[in-house]
């Protein structure tokens, strides 16, 4: 993960399989979370594949739009946020292996940002 570009192209296959995962097998995957309810991840599947592609589109631009990669970072950051108080707080009726999932999903989010921000610094110093 060297680059800006190669960071960001990770986080859209990453995010885009992960949504296509729950937009498809989304009835599978309320069995391991231990919920009848299937909508949360239809919707969650869908948002993460327009977010893949936004996540996609930006990283190839050329050059890069450091304000897209901003909004990406913020996105991915407010994910993190929203996942840990989704872990802290248990909200929903949900297997633990569910909140597990939610949390390893979050860590994986975070390093993203973490990266694009890295990379974005060495952008800004390299101009």
């Amino acid at each position: 993960m060297k680059t800006l570009r190669n960071v960001m192209l990770i986080n859209a296959i990453s995010s885009g399989a992960t949504g296509l995962g729950l937009a498809v097998f989304f009835e599978a995957i309320a069995g391991i979370f231990e919920t009848t309810a299937t909508m949360p991840f239809i919707e969650t599947g869908i948002f993460l594949i327009a977010f893949a592609t936004l996540v996609f589109s930006v990283s190839r631009g050329n050059p890069i739009n450091v304000r897209a990669v901003r909004l990406v970072i913020v996105l991915d950051a407010a994910w993190v946020i929203g996942s840990a108080a989704i872990v802290l707080f248990q909200p929903f009726p949900i297997s633990i292996l569910g909140y597990i999932l939610i949390g390893a999903v979050a860590a994986w989010v975070a390093a993203m940002a973490y990266f694009q921000s890295a990379g974005l610094k060495q952008v800004s110093v390299s101009k």
